[in-house]
């Protein structure tokens, strides 16, 4: 089972609109296209969190509705925030960045010390074993 949106509950197998959370999500929207960041609009919406976490809530396609979920948003307000999301991140440059992948190197090379403890346990024996284990890269 996966995680119910906010503003939805399920009753019965159903997911439903959840009146006083839907009210709030709406603000959010309302409080953006107003003007106001994502962690004001979040705040004076009623909802208490993070910049992300705003910006998650306004990415959620379940509130234009589908086969489960009924419509919280309606399509031109949800649209309006996703272009205005995109243009404030673009205004601040933050669309231009490009992530160097860093090179990842995994260890294909090992060697196991000695080992001279010996345990009555085998879990113990075991654990103490592994940690013999090291990479050749260290």
């Amino acid at each position: 089972m996966g995680h119910t949106p906010f503003g939805y509950r399920i009753e019965n197998g159903t997911a439903v609109i959840d009146k006083p959370t839907a009210t709030k999500l709406r603000q959010l929207y309302k409080n953006y296209l107003s003007g106001m960041s994502l962690s004001k609009a979040a705040a004076e919406a009623g909802i208490p969190t993070y910049h992300g976490t705003a910006k998650r809530l306004m990415e959620t396609a379940h509130y234009l509705g589908d086969d489960f979920y009924p419509s919280i948003i309606d399509k031109d307000t949800y649209q309006n925030a996703q272009e205005e999301r995109i243009r404030r991140a673009t205004k601040l440059g933050r669309n231009n960045k490009k992530t160097q992948m860093r090179e990842i190197q995994i260890p294909t090379h090992f060697y196991m010390k000695d080992g001279v403890a010996l345990h009555d346990n085998p879990v113990r024996q075991a654990e103490y074993l592994y940690s013999l284990i090291e990479s050749e890269s260290q």
